[in-house]
This record gives structure tokens, sequence and C-alpha cells, in this order.
């Protein structure tokens, strides 16, 4: 159920982010290793970073292996921080650039890996919880992690801190729906995540961060994050990963 990554550290191109490594993003959209139920992540792919303080994107609804001129661009993009995601599609949600992340509100950049359950029985109290979507245009995507990112937007709007904005939206989803709720975000100096119902891993390294769904690569230093646990490092000391159960 899609996988993404998040990178905080010195300037690295998108490539070296996406396509390198024997379990990079790319080879976890046709080949995942810790996957739950799904055998591909290929219903499109999408990567945010910052560029002079503002956070851009990238999104396609296609396989990330497909697009060769993104690649080839990717090459020549660097980024000190970045979130990117591949997508496999919850069943009865379309396939289409909207619903690809990272969604993007207020400088921040997220991505959601897992699933609302029952969400048409839930949509109603997601939107009430969501609040006014005029503040985060992407909440509008025809895809359950759309409100999900709405209710985070919102959070972060009234003045949580980036991984205080993520706790409070899984506390608060979780209690109308059981479901996965791995989410990712960026604001350009910190990460935050939250390992809810899928796998999540932490590699801190000389000046650099890394969380992603499952290690890039073989190196011993990949941390598995504990279930149901919240991660927080910010650029003031990378080195300095916070995990707090949740």
């Amino acid at each position: 159920m899609c996988r993404h990554l998040g990178y905080l550290g010195p300037p690295r191109t998108l490539e070296s982010l996406l396509f390198q490594g024997p379990h990079s993003l790319e080879v976890q959209s046709y080949a995942p290793r810790m996957t739950c139920g799904n055998l591909l992540n290929a219903d499109g792919f999408g990567v945010g970073w910052y560029h002079r303080g503002r956070a851009v994107r990238f999104r396609r609804a296609q396989p990330i292996w497909t697009d060769r001129s993104f690649r080839e661009i990717a090459a020549t993009v660097t980024a000190t921080c970045a979130v990117a995601a591949v997508r496999s599609a919850t069943t009865r949600f379309p396939v289409e650039e909207s619903c690809a992340q990272p969604f993007r509100a207020g400088g921040r950049l997220f991505s959601h890996n897992g699933v609302v359950a029952d969400f048409d029985g839930v949509e109603d109290k997601l939107r009430e919880l969501a609040g006014d979507l005029s503040h985060a245009p992407d909440a509008r995507a025809p895809v359950d992690s759309a409100l999900v990112f709405a209710v985070a937007a919102r959070r972060w709007r009234e003045g949580a801190a980036l991984g205080e904005g993520l706790a409070d939206t899984v506390a608060a989803v979780a209690a109308l729906s059981p479901g996965r709720y791995n989410l990712l975000a960026a604001d350009g100096t910190a990460l935050a995540a939250t390992a809810w119902g899928d796998s999540l891993f932490v590699r801190s390294g000389p000046g650099e961060a890394l969380i992603s769904s499952e290690p890039l690569d073989d190196d011993p230093a990949w941390r598995a994050v504990p279930d149901r646990s919240l991660v927080v490092v910010d650029r003031a000391d990378l080195a300095d990963v916070r995990i707090t159960p949740l």
C-alpha cells in the first residue's frame, strides 16, 4: 500500500534519492519487500522539494519506472529536503495525478501510506475534522488520503508543530476508523513521520537523515520504527532522531 521516503541533509540529486540503491523507491514501485497486500506501487508517483524556500513538486499518474524524462531531469535537480512517494491506488479511487502524493499546503509536504477503512462511512466526519479546504486545495483530490491530509493541514494552520500535527491527525482519524496511518511530512527544515500499521525505517548519518517505508539499501544503520510511533528530526541536529510512542 504505497511507499514513501523523506530526506533532510546536504544537497543531493533527486536521482540519487529515488533511483539509487538496490532497494530504491523506484525498485519499491515494482518489487516492494514489506508491503501490506499489494504487489506493485504503479499507480502514480511524486516528489516534492524546496527551491529558494518554496515547496515545489513533480507528480504523475504513471509508474515511476516508465517516466524516463523525469529520471533525466532528476539527475540535474538537487534538494536539501524532500518527500517522495509511489502509489498503489486503493480500490474505488481513481488513478490520476491529483491523487499522487506528496500533497502540499502552507509550505509543507505530506504523504500518506495507508488506507482509511470504511471511508464512505466516515467521510462526512472526516470533512468536519478537516474544516475549510480552501487553505489546502490538494485536499479536494478524490482519494481518502486527501482528507487525512486536510486534517493535518488544519492542525498546522492552527499552530501545531510539524510532528504534533501528524500525531494529532492520527489520533483523530484512527478514533473514527481503523486503518493504516503511516504519515510523512516536511517543512524544509524538519521531517516528521508516523508508523501506524505499516513498516517504517529511519537512518541518520553524517549530516543527513532518511525516513523510508523500507530500507533503501542493506546498510545496517537502518532502524525499524516501532508501530504506533512518531519520528521527528530537524536540521539543528540531524543525528538526534526522536522516536516517541503514539
